[in-house]
């Protein structure tokens, strides 16, 4: 995730070279087509070996004619058990890469059987790289079949292809059920609505191959008498993450299907509390801002919002130099937070979590101007060394549920 807080891949990291890697890609991709390099330039030619009677390989990675981490972009050559994919890159460049079958649900696995973290290449000469990989993520509804399968403490139940008419793409919707949910017919739970719902429960399907831990970190809760059970609702982000997540692109109607749709039927089928009071709403980067965002204009809906790692840095772009935060144009206007609402922020030092404490800073002051107190309606934590992905949430995710539903504000921070 770059310093705007968009979701990225495992490991990737702002390369110092962009300018320069922006500059060549076209040639390097006319390169990959057999044309020479030139003296500043060094070949490097990746091979796979596949299991028997796969489809196209693709080779993705941090350069733009890998399509910078996007899955299905650059295909390898073959169609054998050996793919072939050849690179010519600037001198200096520090490569990442992974391999898919066109998605992030069909990543490459390693010989443990869980997603390896991304391969790293300082490209200083011409090289030649082979890689074994003996499995591929099985397609999704095999996954969501065999839920058990996750390891997952309590019961799953998959909403596949859920549709709405405010929103272009239909999308997974997962239910976690506490254990006893089943054992007590008159028994209710708080929900708790949460975004990026596939890296919640079961690493097979997390992008990184490490999930928050949630049903672990409730159960702990639980045990510990610091957590009521909970209903979990976790709604599977779309290629529109960016967009729905964004409270001033597709925010609203992100919103308008929560609260209109997928809320209703949840209520129908489960066994909730309903009220602000017993429902609130939690994410990560962009998961964190639109979940902070429905709890400042929806009160009467989402009484409480957790925000790790919260994308305040937003500007719209991808790019964000020279770009002002719009959450900036928002607290310029004197936008009203109404008071009753409770909100946890946090974030890390490391890696791109170390770009978040200028702009949550200006969010606090704002919080504060506007009659919340911090130590009360809201707080952040600051976590030293902590970094912008999936272990680092996990490691931490006591102190949001806390805070959201259990007497205790700072239980210690548990490693995944």
């Amino acid at each position: 995730m770059t310093g705007m807080h968009i979701r990225m891949p495992p490991g990737l990291r702002a390369a110092s070279l962009a300018l320069m890697v922006a500059a060549v890609s076209i040639r390097g991709a006319l390169g990959s087509q057999g044309d020479p390099p030139d003296d500043k330039m060094r070949t490097v030619t990746i091979t796979a070996e596949v299991p028997p009677q796969v489809g196209t390989v693709y080779l993705t990675g941090n350069q733009p004619e890998l399509g910078s981490w996007n899955p299905h972009v650059f295909a390898m050559s073959g169609a054998g058990p050996k793919r072939t994919a050849v690179l010519h890159l600037p001198l200096g460049t520090q490569l990442e890469y992974k391999f898919t079958l066109g998605s992030w649900n069909r990543e490459a696995l390693g010989p443990s059987g869980a997603v390896p973290p991304n391969y790293h290449l300082s490209v200083d000469r011409d090289e030649q790289v082979s890689i074994l990989i003996p499995d591929f993520k099985k397609g999704i509804t095999a996954l969501l079949d065999d839920w058990k399968g996750s390891g997952v403490l309590g019961r799953l139940e998959y909403w596949t292809n859920f549709p709405s008419k405010f929103l272009v793409a239909d999308r997974n919707i997962e239910i976690w059920l506490p254990p006893g949910y089943d054992d007590n017919p008159t028994n209710r739970c708080n929900v708790l609505y949460m975004q990026d719902g596939q890296n919640l429960f079961d690493p097979r399907l997390s992008y990184t191959g490490i999930d928050w831990g949630v049903d672990k970190a409730i159960v702990r809760g639980m045990k510990a008498g610091t957590l009521p059970p909970l209903i979990v609702v976790g709604i599977w982000n779309t290629e529109q993450r960016l967009r729905e997540y964004s409270p001033w692109n597709l925010g609203t109607n992100y919103a308008r299907f929560l609260m209109d749709e997928l809320m209703p039927q949840v209520n129908e089928k489960f066994r909730t509390f309903t009220g602000p009071q017993h429902t609130a709403v939690m994410g990560s980067s962009m998961g964190g801002l639109i979940s902070f965002w429905l709890c400042w204009k929806h009160p009467d809906v989402f009484g409480s919002a957790a925000c790790l790692s919260t994308a305040f840095t937003w500007t719209g772009h991808r790019d964000s130099d020279g770009q002002v935060p719009l959450i900036e144009h928002e607290i310029a206007s004197a936008a009203k937070v109404p008071r009753g609402i409770r909100l946890y922020f946090d974030y890390g030092t490391g890696g791109f979590d170390a770009d978040c404490e200028p702009e949550q800073n200006s969010v606090n002051a704002w919080l504060i101007s506007q009659g919340l107190k911090q130590g009360e309606d809201f707080v952040v934590h600051r976590i030293p060394g902590a970094e912008h992905n999936e272990a680092a949430w996990r490691a931490r995710l006591d102190l949001p549920l806390n805070f959201l539903f259990g007497p205790t504000p700072q239980p210690q921070i548990h490693k995944p």
